[in-house]
């Protein structure tokens, strides 16, 4: 035999021997490196995350997939309120890689009964550095980024830009309006919820990034100023809000683990009603609206300012009062129960005048005037012709009663007419003495 290959008789065991040897190093050497690293396809999950998350691994809809997706992902929360804290909560433990949360407001003992992110230890903290707390505590291996400051048209871009989800658990259609815009101009989804009294809603906008309707689309125009309600002024049972923030987060993990190409083809809004026999209800919505001026086919170039949003929403001033109508408590005060006493009038609801009211007051609902248009409810053109006298008006915050006041001002009463700057909240706080309580 002759060729390169040919090995001496004398050496062929030892080089056996070797090749053998070198084969065996190898295959330990693979067998260490596979110990010491798990597959590549594993490498976003610790062996503590496993556990973790491993209920939520076994479903179909999630798996190893879905789950480094949610640790990949970035989603934004505006609002750390009843809605932002379960949403948060949820998203939290089901590993969202990081979390954004904005909000300029500070705990009060009011938000606890349905914020439940907030603890009483917390109370005079910022939302955000409240919910930061919390939300490390419960997994630690979440990022948390906080904006402890107002969301504006100045911040908005610049904000948004760095998230893949937004969800918006604000409260007032100004702040709406300005999120969609923001997330139309930037092509991100919006998980859209709001929950008052004893009902909510959930809709999922801009999915996919500029096919998807925005809140434009389905609000084109905002409602009233004066019909909007708060839950500080109209109340919001805790589990309702809580159940919509769920739902949220429930929206939100879904949007992040489809997979590719599986957009809903039409856009439904969720409907929750604690009081109804069928609760929950789902309507299909009409998709993306041609001459929507965000979205449709001139498209938002660039947000508006502060006052134009506010402008077209509204602005709550826009109905106040000239300072010459307005009485602060103290003055308000020495009017009804030291001086001419005029007649107090009390526009909150009657569940609210049931609370606490100040001694010789009457209850005529704000929702008395909405309902009579333009004119006085039957109630006050009664009192009125009963005695010409001066009239003051108070409600909860200050807000209704300049409304009403102004209202009274224009039907040409005879007397005098002021509203309470601050409401029966200012009054407990000035003068608790008269039994009135903060609420």
């Amino acid at each position: 035999m002759s060729g390169p290959d040919r090995i001496p008789p004398h050496l062929a065991d030892e080089t056996a021997s070797l090749r053998a040897r070198i084969a065996e190093l190898e295959a330990e050497l693979t067998y260490h490196r596979a110990a010491a690293s798990p597959p590549p396809s594993t490498l976003d999950l610790t062996r503590e995350e496993y556990l973790r998350y491993s209920r939520q691994l076994l479903l179909p809809q999630i798996g190893l997939p879905g789950q480094t997706a949610l640790k990949r992902s970035r989603v934004l929360i505006v609002g750390i309120g009843g809605l932002g804290s379960p949403a948060a909560l949820y998203l939290a433990g089901a590993g969202i890689g990081t979390l954004g949360l904005i909000d300029h407001d500070v705990v009060e003992t009011s938000n606890l009964h349905r914020q439940v992110l907030h603890r009483t230890s917390t109370i005079g903290l910022p939302k955000v550095l409240s919910a930061a707390k919390a939300l490390r505590d419960l997994n630690p291996h979440v990022q948390i980024t906080t904006y402890a400051e107002a969301f504006t048209p100045g911040n908005a871009e610049d904000v948004i830009a760095q998230w893949d989800v937004v969800l918006d658990c604000t409260d007032h259609p100004k702040l709406r309006y300005l999120i969609s815009d923001a997330c139309v101009l930037l092509g991100k989804p919006l998980v859209s919820a709001s929950a008052l009294k004893l009902e909510g809603q959930l809709i999922v906008l801009n999915d996919p990034p500029g096919k998807g309707p925005c809140y434009r689309c389905i609000w084109p125009r905002p409602p009233p100023p004066e019909s909007i309600i708060s839950c500080g002024e109209g109340g919001v049972l805790g589990p309702v809000v809580g159940a919509m923030g769920v739902m949220q987060a429930l929206e939100t993990i879904k949007l992040i683990t489809r997979p590719k190409g599986k957009e809903l083809t039409q856009p439904r809004m969720l409907f929750f009603s604690a009081a109804a026999e069928t609760m929950w209800r789902t309507l299909k919505m009409r998709g993306r609206r041609e001459g929507c001026v965000a979205c449709g086919q001139q498209g938002i170039k660039n947000l508006g300012s502060e006052e134009e949003y506010a402008l077209f929403c509204g602005v709550p001033n826009a109905f106040a009062l000239e300072e010459e109508y307005r009485l602060s408590v103290r003055q308000a005060r020495e009017l009804v129960l030291l001086g001419t006493k005029p007649l107090l009038v009390d526009v909150r609801d009657r569940t609210q005048f049931g609370i606490c009211k100040v001694p010789g007051s009457v209850n005529v609902p704000f929702e008395r005037f909405l309902a009579v248009g333009e004119g006085l409810p039957e109630e006050i053109v009664g009192l009125l012709q009963e005695e010409r006298r001066d009239v003051v008006v108070l409600c909860r915050l200050g807000n209704d009663s300049q409304v009403a006041a102004k209202r009274l001002l224009e039907s040409g009463v005879h007397g005098r007419v002021w509203d309470v700057r601050g409401g029966i909240r200012e009054w407990a706080r000035i003068a608790p003495e008269d039994g009135i309580v903060e609420y």
